[in-house]
């Protein structure tokens, strides 16, 4: 797992039939007060959890678990994570949060063609994904975790209830699925996803200084050039009318 920058750690994602999301991990280890984003893909859990301790980090200190959105190759792999760390936390953003305490599988899945397939694939019940959250954001936080400073930004478009975390002193975005690095953006045609609400998001990112960017596939950039968010917007829009 390399080490981005002071405080951030990352896990990439293994793709195999299905795609796995990136893991990073936040936070200055001597703070003992680490946070992982996003575990992965059902089955990732054991290499995420072994990439973290291969690179020196205590499990017990990874005191919550932050989740971009709760989409199959992003939550996946939480159960595994949370046996191995049942003392952390779940954070998400409200509207997904208060769905997965529910039990409506609907923002994990996306659509029901995908729920049939991954449910016969992975020998999945339903039920699977319902989960306690200790605490449902709503952007506009400043979370003062691990020594270091992120705001939480309410981004939705490709989910309803996506985040971003920026780290303003180091200018770092962790995005989730709505921006990718080679202009790319995530899809906005599953459940609550919306387009319009996707072209709002990018303006709002776009209004940060962002450096380094770390999505949650492909490839991470630690050198973005200034301005890249909104010409990947400019490039999108017209099909976000």
């Amino acid at each position: 797992m390399p080490k981005i920058a002071e405080g951030v750690y990352f896990v990439p994602g293994q793709d195999e039939m299905m795609p796995d999301s990136h893991t990073y991990v936040i936070g200055n280890p001597s703070s003992k007060d680490l946070s992982l984003i996003d575990p992965g893909l059902l089955g990732k859990g054991e290499y995420k959890m072994d990439s973290i301790l291969q690179m020196g980090i205590d499990p017990e200190d990874i005191r919550r678990v932050i989740m971009t959105h709760t989409h199959f190759d992003h939550i996946g792999a939480l159960s595994e994570i949370q046996g191995k760390i049942p003392k952390a936390e779940l954070w998400i953003h409200h509207i997904e949060g208060d769905l997965l305490e529910q039990g409506d599988e609907r923002a994990v899945y996306g659509m029901e063609m995908f729920q049939q397939v991954c449910q016969m694939q992975y020998r999945i019940k339903p039920g699977r994904f319902t989960f306690k959250v200790h605490r449902k954001l709503e952007g506009g936080e400043t979370l003062q975790i691990g020594d270091m400073a992120w705001e939480v930004i309410h981004i939705p478009g490709h989910s309803a209830g996506s985040i971003g975390l920026y780290a303003p002193a180091e200018k770092i975005l962790i995005p989730g699925d709505v921006l990718y690095a080679d202009h790319a953006i995530g899809r906005f045609d599953l459940f609550g996803a919306d387009a319009e609400a996707l072209k709002q998001s990018l303006i709002r990112l776009s209004e940060r200084r962002v450096e380094i960017l770390l999505p949650g596939h492909n490839q991470i950039v630690k050198k973005l050039p200034e301005g890249y968010t909104l010409e990947t917007l400019k490039q999108w829009e017209p099909y976000l009318a």
